[in-house]
């Protein structure tokens, strides 16, 4: 296949190019100055783009069997506080971006997306989402480690996924555990709908490299066209 990949430096983004490229695939590996990047493996070919651009997505779509995205505000690999910040000062860059992909693919319709996203949509309880509550979501958020204002860029995720839920284009939508962190890759997860999966010690977790696995697996064999997925150990 011909897999594009946006964010293709980013935490999850980068271990999706070296899981793609692994199995055979040929990578367009996209981010905002592709001219920083020095590659050398086979397969793989860098281009820059603008996530909140039509146009600019749009212009790559040709020759693509799916496209995936990342998309983060900064580089939370090289500065986690940095796009942590990012967030929380414009919570409404995911939707901007899940409506430029959306507008791009009008033209190519048989171009398939995953989107990465968050998992604070994710329903705990029947009806119940965190990211729908402050007294859940801060709690969560405090284990995480990170700042209660993050609050805003959980609910942000989830209107990216709102916006691709009123479309009838082929997009998947991907929530990881809550808990996810560079590891090891297994190959070995479970995986879910829109309710989290929980080891035997209640907790929500994956490495990112068994993220990779899963989305390019999905990449392969596709299993949630208009739905959305996530995973746990």
């Amino acid at each position: 296949m011909h897999i594009g990949i946006i964010g293709a430096t980013g935490g999850i983004g980068s271990r999706v190019v070296t899981e793609a490229l692994d199995r055979g695939h040929h990578v367009t590996a996209f981010t905002r100055d592709a001219s920083r990047i020095s590659e050398e493996r086979k397969n793989v070919v860098w281009r820059s783009i603008d996530v909140l651009d039509a146009e600019s997505i749009a212009a790559v779509l040709p020759g693509l069997d799916i496209l995936i995205s990342g998309f983060q505000p900064g580089n939370a690999a090289n500065d986690f506080a940095d796009t942590v910040a990012r967030s929380i000062a414009d919570p409404t860059v995911y939707a901007t971006a899940a409506r430029a992909l959306l507008k791009a693919l009008e033209s190519h319709p048989r171009t398939r997306l995953i989107v990465i996203g968050g998992a604070g949509s994710l329903e705990i309880e029947p009806g119940l989402v965190p990211a729908d509550s402050d007294e859940i979501l801060h709690g969560s958020l405090d284990q995480l480690g990170l700042p209660r204002a993050y609050a805003a860029a959980v609910r942000g995720h989830r209107d990216a996924l709102n916006v691709l839920r009123t479309s009838n284009r082929l997009w998947t939508y991907f929530s990881p555990a809550e808990d996810i962190a560079p590891g090891q890759r297994t190959g070995r997860f479970r995986i879910g709908g829109d309710q989290p999966v929980v080891d035997a010690d209640g907790r929500s977790r994956i490495s990112s490299e068994d993220a990779a696995v899963a989305l390019v697996d999905e990449a392969e064999l596709p299993r949630f066209v208009q739905r959305r997925f996530t995973i746990g150990y």
